[in-house]
């Protein structure tokens, strides 16, 4: 019988990960994620069962724990093999570059990061999806930030910032049913409640993009002079855009999204730009039809590589394709076997039930349960795990102490739901990572709104802001 974790042994798994973890940078730099950093989480992995075999789990539970944790991510794998598909026919058909063309023609360079944050929000509200927001729209906006000579790094963030709040203010996010589910709140009592602290951490991100504000190496309508001289570009290349964010809205489930927004691609390219396509498939030889299906499967298979002989744009469409997304997925898998282990060997609980236990006052309880969040999510790779867990495990504390449910789902969507995108391994991070191009690590600085939910749904807490309390309360937690 498996016996339960003493601090000790919950403790190492963490400190020995997170040593690995910090030495594969430290080594490797960026290209840590090319290999170095899957083989310290699997190794973090191989300890977790150590530990866990020493607590009297036997390996064959412990092996079936790390299995149903790569394959509950199976449904983000999957995500993921759509979008790099989805890359390579909208790289063809000229989708993203189209989507850049009309964009520069209404937007200046000034105060990029700041429209770049405003238009992934309306976005992500919209179509009440950050990983779609930022997959479709996003990924064309660092694209034109990196036209116009701006730091990819500092866009992205911006994304990253507006898709999610736009996605956590819409009551009809799925971010938002994980939320409520454990917590048991009323989606539109939890997003009102949300709002008090999503809105004004928002306002904060947006004055930080403005504060960085800087002015591009190059003038709009000069990118939009080349792109006229290389390419002949026309609305209708936007209608595999227009789809996405179509079933999007309707709710089509993302894996299905992106596949049908990849199909569209090709088959835009197929009917607007056929010589484009049969010149990439090389398939002169093969017949116009064999050529032109040649041209789509490879573009969702290895991705496009534009020969315009125009650097920027050649940069800018040579892209996408499953094969790019393969490193994304060895990261997340590996990821997923550790937290698997770490879930069934109760690490979490052990670790988290004191500090729980603790906790006297909303500050104290609001700050367990970020802390909690953020923890599970860098140990389990899994929003979903992330929010979960730490509702359930904090859920009994809130009922205790008279808080409503509204605040402890609140809580957790401030801190395990924004936080997940700043994390290297996780789901969420590695995803937003392949999808912009850039490095989870470049861009997780300026995730102001990720960045900031935390602190400031803890600050609230400390203040007394919002700390709504049951109509019946609790009988107080006894004082030692």
């Amino acid at each position: 019988m498996p016996r339960d974790l003493t601090f000790f042994e919950a403790l190492l798994p963490i400190l020995a990960g997170a040593l690995v973890l910090g030495l594969s940078f430290v080594l490797f730099g960026n290209d840590a994620t090319s290999g170095p950093l899957q083989t310290a989480i699997v190794g973090a992995a191989a300890g977790a069962m150590l530990i866990g075999r020493r607590a009297g789990h036997d390996l064959a539970s412990l092996r079936d724990a790390a299995l149903a944790g790569v394959t509950g991510g199976f449904g983000t794998i999957a995500v993921l093999f759509a979008v790099g598909a989805l890359l390579g026919t909208w790289a063809m058909s000229g989708t993203l570059l189209a989507f850049g063309y009309y964009l520069l023609q209404v937007v200046s360079a000034e105060y990029f990061h700041v429209k770049a944050a405003l238009i992934t929000a309306v976005v992500g509200f919209t179509i009440t999806s950050a990983w779609t927001a930022a997959s479709t729209v996003g990924i064309c906006l660092v694209g034109i930030a990196q036209q116009l000579g701006l730091d990819p790094a500092i866009t992205a963030g911006a994304v990253v910032s507006g898709a999610y709040f736009g996605d956590k203010a819409s009551p009809r996010s799925s971010k938002t049913e994980l939320a409520i589910r454990t917590a048991g709140v009323d989606r539109m009592e939890h997003a009102k409640e949300a709002l008090w602290t999503s809105l004004p951490t928002f306002l904060l991100a947006l004055a930080g993009f403005w504060w960085l504000g800087e002015a591009g190496l190059r003038e709009p309508m000069q990118i939009v002079a080349l792109i006229d001289v290389e390419l002949h570009i026309r609305p209708l290349l936007l209608l595999p855009l227009a789809l996405v964010l179509l079933l999007a809205v309707i709710g089509l489930p993302p894996f299905a999204n992106m596949l049908a927004g990849a199909l569209a691609g090709g088959l835009v390219a197929v009917v607007l730009e056929p010589g484009r396509v049969i010149a990439f498939a090389g398939g002169e030889t093969l017949g116009p039809t064999l050529a032109l299906l040649k041209g789509v499967w490879q573009a969702m298979a290895t991705g496009f590589v534009s020969t315009t002989g125009a650097p920027n744009i050649d940069g800018f469409l040579t892209r996408g394709g499953m094969v790019y997304m393969l490193e994304t997925i060895w990261l997340i898998a590996a990821a997923l076997a550790f937290g698997g282990v770490v879930e069934r060997i109760g690490l979490l609980h052990r670790l988290v039930q004191p500090i729980a236990a603790a906790a006297r006052s909303p500050g104290a309880l609001v700050t367990t349960v970020v802390g909690t969040g953020i923890a599970t999510n860098a140990l389990t790779a899994d929003q979903t795990t992330g929010i979960g867990l730490s509702e359930r495990m904090l859920k009994p504390s809130f009922e205790a102490q008279g808080m409503a449910p509204v605040v402890l789902s609140r809580a957790a969507a401030d801190s395990a739901t924004v936080t997940s995108a700043l994390i290297p391994w996780s789901g969420c991070g590695a995803y937003l990572a392949a999808a912009l191009g850039v490095a989870t690590f470049a861009y997780a600085p300026y995730a102001f709104f990720n960045l900031a939910s935390p602190l400031v749904t803890m600050l609230f807490a400390w203040a007394g802001i919002r700390m709504l309390r049951t109509n019946r309360l609790a009988r107080p937690a006894a004082r030692p």
